[in-house]
């Protein structure tokens, strides 16, 4: 397994690193005994960052990950998210102090652990004062229960608030092969501060492993089946939206032939894509199977040359596909 340094932090974090919100619900049913072979397949192949949240099923995600880990969780970077899933909140967010203090007690107890290795604010509060929220997750530390911290789907300008009061280590966001909007300026901010970057939705939620078809048809416990409306949220809609999953199954099978040339899958084209870029520390996918685990972990060893990387490019092009949608990734309220 490829290793990488993880910001300043001090970590070596694999280039690959299992995501845990399927296992939380909201993608179907998932076996609950395979997710456990899968973590324990992932452990043993090199990839020891995992990452949950207290939102991925109200603690679901995380206690399954503790049940899966076992005795492993001192082989793994273990990484947990807080501040969004509040039905009693405005846009169900939340990062007052308070909510800090009492999440990261109930992520701790989920996770079977006394510490975490790093703690992140899910989406941006934008009701309650940065500087609180930075101060609270700094007394987290302080007090021994998280090693590190950081933000997820905070805009530059709201990491740059957040640095002003303590130092983000890690930061995590949205990156695939449709979706690249994180190169404009976060990726570049990130890079000149050297915060770990973790990046989510490697395989375009499902639309990179090549499985869809125009009939594909979701579950009504599947997410996917709102057709990318998800309220405030913005990141599904040119993915999912009945005007774009046309066109991006067209792409989809456009790219199937560059994973050719390498004799890869798709999913590997694209997780070896999402890990090209120097600023990544980690890209994050969700695994089901000991399969879907060790077909993951053929994105490691070879490089994308730079004829295909253009190849690659162009095709989203010919399809009229933007891969840097206008706007940020939630409504900004």
């Amino acid at each position: 397994m490829e290793v990488r340094p993880f910001g300043r932090t001090g970590l070596q974090v694999s280039a690959i690193g299992f995501g845990c919100w399927e296992i939380g619900g909201g993608y179907g049913q998932i076996e609950v005994a395979e997710f456990a072979r899968a973590v324990g397949r992932a452990i043993d192949l090199g990839i020891n960052c995992f990452d949950t949240a207290e939102g991925y099923g109200f603690g679901a995600s995380e206690r399954a990950l503790a049940q899966a880990l076992g005795n492993r969780r001192r082989d793994v970077i273990l990484v947990t998210k807080f501040g969004i899933g509040y039905k009693d909140k405005p846009n169900m967010r939340d990062a007052s102090r308070a909510r800090v203090m009492a999440s990261i007690e109930q992520s701790l107890r989920n996770l079977a652990t006394d510490c975490v290795d790093v703690y992140l604010i899910h989406w941006p509060d934008r009701r309650t004062p940065f500087e609180e929220t930075m101060r609270a997750v700094e007394d987290v530390v302080r007090q021994g229960k998280a090693r590190y911290v950081g933000v997820s789907n905070f805009k530059r300008e709201e990491i740059e608030a957040c640095m002003r009061v303590r130092r983000v280590d890690v930061a995590q966001y949205g990156w695939n092969l449709f979706d690249r909007r994180m190169e404009k300026d976060v990726f570049p901010y990130c890079r000149e501060q050297r915060i770990g970057m973790m990046t989510y939705g490697s395989l375009a939620y499902g639309l990179l492993t090549g499985a869809f078809r125009s009939t594909t048809t979701f579950g009504a416990d599947d997410w996917r089946a709102r057709a990318g409306n998800m309220g405030s949220i913005k990141l599904f809609e040119t993915l999912f939206g009945p005007d774009h999953f046309p066109r991006n199954l067209r792409v989809v099978e456009e790219l199937k032939a560059i994973a050719a040339r390498y004799g890869r899958s798709l999913p590997q084209l694209a997780l070896r894509w999402a890990i090209t870029n120097p600023v990544v520390s980690t890209a994050l996918v969700g695994c089901r199977t000991v399969a879907e685990v060790e077909d993951n972990v053929g994105a490691i060893g070879w490089s994308i040359a730079e004829q295909d990387l253009a190849d690659i490019d162009a095709i989203f092009v010919r399809h009229g596909v933007n891969a840097v949608p206008e706007g940020w990734l939630d409504a900004g309220d």
